[in-house]
């Protein structure tokens, strides 16, 4: 199973979120066949190498994106040029998903450290494969969420805050617009206070902005509205609470401020865990770096984790989507040695 062949096989079986039974089935009939004692819950899959001491997770996901438009060829047909593949899923997240399943078969023998593999559905649309197999995998001690990351080591990650903002004011006939109070001129000043305001910024992940993403508002041309809706996504950082953020900006504005969202929660390790040790060590790295992006790391904010892998994110979510196979032998190598280096930090605990 060269990493050429595998990581085509994964490409070549369309796997948009909700639709990955046919992948799994493939994934999980890939490793049967290696011996690896796979289970399964759903469209999630997951096994154990390794024998004693800790438990560390090595976490991605089965899912894609639908396709967006602008790509020069069909998006479920994998193509190679040189060494590059393009296809949907490609770079997020079937090459993390590859060099795990490819550095699980070289840990058979790890000793000191059990590595934990899971690849779940649904990370896309809310983390629901990851949500529901982790009851399942029993006591965990740390986690790697394998994510484009270029292999640099990210030990923060932001979070996601979305409110939802209604303004209240008056109808009137526009003609006669003293007699009614404009909600949509109403909700403009709070979209100016929004983008003024400012937040505690995080060592690795800078500051937060508030967006404002969505506007909506008035019935007629002619008539003084007298509601407009607006949403607000915050990217937050690990030092900003959800609720004390969304409370702060509700004494801030005029308008009524509630919470669409805030599952997404801005998680970060000290680097002084094994975790992030083993990761810079395998990696050559100095030192770890912030991520932007929410992933599944959100829903295993109770473990020491790192966010890496294989890929660039700036490729995911866009036309011709690709991932080079020098990068993708690099982030075999990678996971195989951060396991081997965890086992020894680990022990030195």
């Amino acid at each position: 199973m060269t990493p050429a062949a595998l990581l085509e096989s994964l490409v070549a079986i369309p796997s948009v979120s909700h639709a990955e039974q046919a992948l799994a089935d493939h994934v999980a009939a890939l490793l049967g066949a290696e011996g690896l004692e796979v289970r399964r819950t759903g469209n999630s899959l997951w096994f154990e190498v390794g024998t004693g001491g800790p438990r560390i997770l090595f976490a991605s996901h089965l899912d894609t994106v639908p396709p967006c438009d602008g790509w020069s060829s069909d998006p479920f047909t994998p193509s190679w040029n040189g060494d590059r593949l393009t296809g949907l899923g490609a770079n997020d997240a079937k090459g993390c998903v590859t060099a795990m399943i490819l550095a699980a078969l070289e840990l058979r023998d790890l000793k000191g450290a059990r590595a934990v593999f899971a690849f779940t559905e649904g990370e896309e649309v809310g983390g629901k494969g990851i949500r529901e197999v982790l009851p399942d995998l029993g006591p965990l001690d740390a986690a790697v969420v394998g994510e484009p990351t270029g292999l640099e080591i990210c030990a923060a990650q932001r979070g996601m805050l979305i409110l939802r903002c209604t303004s209240r004011g008056e109808a009137a006939h526009v003609a006669h617009s003293p007699l009614g109070e404009n909600a949509i001129h109403k909700a403009a000043r709070d979209i100016q206070r929004l983008a003024a305001m400012t937040f505690e910024p995080h060592a690795l992940l800078g500051e937060t902005r508030a967006q404002v993403t969505q506007v909506q508002g008035g019935r007629a041309r002619n008539q003084v509205p007298d509601a407009c809706e607006f949403f607000v996504d915050l990217r937050t950082t690990p030092n900003l609470d959800h609720q004390a953020t969304a409370d702060r900006i509700a004494l801030e504005l005029e308008s009524e401020v509630a919470v669409h969202s805030m599952r997404y929660g801005a998680v970060a390790t000290d680097p002084s865990e094994p975790v992030v040790k083993a990761a810079l060590a395998a990696s050559g790295r100095k030192a770890p770096r912030g991520s932007a992006t929410a992933s599944d790391w959100a829903f295993l904010a109770h473990l020491p984790a790192v966010k890496a892998g294989p890929g660039d994110t700036h490729r995911s979510h866009r036309p011709d989507e690709w991932i080079s196979l020098a990068e993708l032998e690099a982030g075999i190598r990678f996971y195989a040695a951060l396991a081997r280096e965890y086992a020894r930090e680990a022990c030195h605990v």
